[in-house]
């Protein structure tokens, strides 16, 4: 609940000006009984047609007031509610990008998108809620009791009995019904979850044709959310029935206490009446209103987690500003995952110069990919030091450091847009010259032009108008214009043919004389040609060296090249 009065308490003028209006609509609602009472006993019972359409005339006025107040309360709610749902969404959103991938693995993608969407919207109609139900029910509730005892105070002690059964089934309510709504949300993330991976990876389901097991999977956490959903909602219709029976009580019970009632005051009766039937509509909106407070306190618990979360990095106090050269060294580097058993790194030794090529190489598993996002701060190492020019990469401001050191992930990742769009993420103020010179490195141009309109092409959703290969090499020519003095290539080669992977790597050697790079890759063929060659094994380093140092020293790397090479010996 702190979370949604701090955002309450930045639009407090809104949000009291809604409540104002609601007031006003809400005093409406109640005089209208006693007026109308008023005609009854004063002008229908005495035939007095002056007392008849004067009342009347007030009853009119009153009801243009109460609908002036509700056209302006919902206004202002919406207004509110709205706002303070963006507002969320927006922070959610800014602290996301401030956490590490540590702290994104934890949280899970589904679940923060979960909490975006779903949860803020649970938190938004709650607002919108207080400022529409909530201070109008017990205002309504409250007014209408007092207007009761006022008329007829012999139904005290029905009112007081009433008030006490209702107040006790709607703690109850809230009782069992809020671990309930938080089991629905945690299904819902599961359900998401789901269909994310089921969307993301729709063309290996069908090549595998596997709809089927994707179908089950997805059948499974839908009927979890349906049983959370079942079991929430299961509360919430065996209490509302009850409160409802306890107000229609009282009304029979009113009415029986009335028989004697004198005819003279039948108007006064009818408004106890119809007081009571507000009573009733008023409990119904209160237990309403709390049932979306129960939802709208586990989103907010959910939201708060994101908002509270402490990012695993820490911020350095005083970021260092190198002067770039490009060397690289890792001294003693050990790093394991949050959770995992085992090491992923560990005890990592090696140092690379401004302007060598170090190949990466190692069987599957061995640690190749996450030892190059410790350069960048994807993750802190667990133990020892990574150094670029000497600073230890954690005294140096994230956005300097990414400045520097750029990466070029295996799966390419494009965004909607043209190419050039996509090209500029690199450095959103390159010129043509820069961009194309870029893309002549990585290979890249000759198929733009080939397209129908060249870099103003329009990609789709993670380009899939483009083969691997070519969404490969735009990947290398974006991260080519940001003109970094560390470039890690992890892999990103692996859907270009052998010419073309040979034409991308000369290209790189002739045009990044000063940048060092970290090459990663599966095939002999592609890590032999560079300065030096770092050999890994179940995140333990086997042999740094030549490829013909490793040929002469390192069984794991002479294991790698026999089984992909055969019987040469060299090439």
């Amino acid at each position: 609940m702190k979370l949604i009065l701090h955002y309450i308490r930045r639009h407090l003028g809104l949000f009291l000006t809604a409540l104002t209006f609601l007031t006003l609509e809400t005093m409406s609602d109640l005089l209208q009984p006693t007026f109308m009472a008023n005609i009854v006993d004063k002008g229908v019972q005495n035939a007095d047609i002056r007392q008849i359409l004067f009342y009347g005339a007030i009853m009119f006025l009153i009801a243009l007031a109460g609908a002036f107040g509700a056209v302006m309360r919902n206004i202002f709610a919406s207004h509110t509610s709205q706002t303070i749902g963006k507002e969320l969404r927006s922070d959610l959103f800014r602290k996301v990008q401030t956490l590490s991938l540590e702290n994104i693995d934890r949280l899970q993608p589904a679940s923060i998108i979960t909490r975006i969407t779903n949860d803020v919207t649970q938190i938004q109609e709650f607002i919108n809620g207080c400022m529409r139900i909530l201070v109008k029910a017990p205002i309504t509730c409250i007014g209408a009791i007092l207007l009761i005892i006022i008329q007829t105070p012999k139904q005290i002690p029905i009112m007081i009995l009433i008030l006490l059964i209702a107040s006790a089934l709607i703690a109850a309510n809230m009782k069992l019904g809020y671990p309930r709504f938080g089991i629905l949300q945690k299904k819902l993330d599961r359900l998401n979850n789901v269909s994310r991976e089921f969307l993301s990876s729709i063309r290996v389901v069908k090549a595998f044709h596997a709809e089927a097991q994707e179908s089950a999977k997805f059948q499974t956490a839908s009927l979890e959310l349906a049983g959370a959903g079942t079991s929430a909602m299961r509360v919430m219709a065996f209490f509302s029935p009850l409160i409802n029976l306890t107000v229609n009580f009282g009304i029979v019970m009113l009415l029986w206490l009335s028989k004697n009632q004198n005819s003279s005051e039948i108007g006064r009766l009818m408004a106890s009446v119809n007081y009571m039937t507000q009573i009733l509509f008023s409990m119904n909106m209160i237990s309403n209103i709390l049932n979306t407070a129960v939802r709208a306190l586990a989103s907010s618990r959910r939201i708060s987690e994101v908002l509270e979360e402490t990012p695993a990095q820490k911020v350095p106090g005083h970021p260092l500003s190198p002067h770039w050269q490009g060397s690289v060294s890792f001294d003693d580097v050990s790093f394991s995952y949050a959770g995992a058993g085992k090491e992923a790194l560990s005890h990592i030794s090696f140092s690379a110069q401004p302007g060598e090529t170090i190949g990466i190489i190692g069987p599957t598993g061995s640690g190749k990919s996450t030892l190059v996002n410790l350069v960048p701060r994807f993750y802190d190492a667990t133990e020892g030091k990574i150094r670029i020019d000497g600073t230890d990469v954690t005294k140096i401001a994230s956005e300097e450091l990414r400045q520097a050191v750029t990466i070029v992930p295996q799966k390419a990742l494009l965004f909607s847009g043209s190419i050039l769009e996509n090209l500029r993420w690199g450095k959103s103020d390159a010129d043509e010259t820069e961009i194309k010179h870029a893309a002549q490195i990585a290979c890249a141009d000759s198929f733009i032009r080939q397209t129908e309109n060249g870099y103003d092409t329009l990609l789709g959703q993670g380009g899939v108008n483009l083969s691997g290969g070519q969404k490969q090499r735009l990947s290398l020519a974006r991260a080519l214009v940001r003109n970094p003095k560390v470039l890690i290539l992890d892999d990103c080669t692996s859907a270009l043919d052998a010419e073309t992977e040979a034409a991308v790597l000369s290209g790189l050697r002739q045009q990044l004389l000063d940048v060092t790079v970290l090459l990663i890759s599966q095939r002999i063929s592609t890590v032999r040609r560079a300065d030096r060659i770092l050999c890994l094994e179940n995140g333990v380093v086997q042999g740094y060296g030549s490829h013909d140092e490793l040929m002469a020293t390192c069984p794991t790397y002479q294991a790698i090249y026999h089984s992909q090479i055969g019987g040469e010996k060299n090439g």
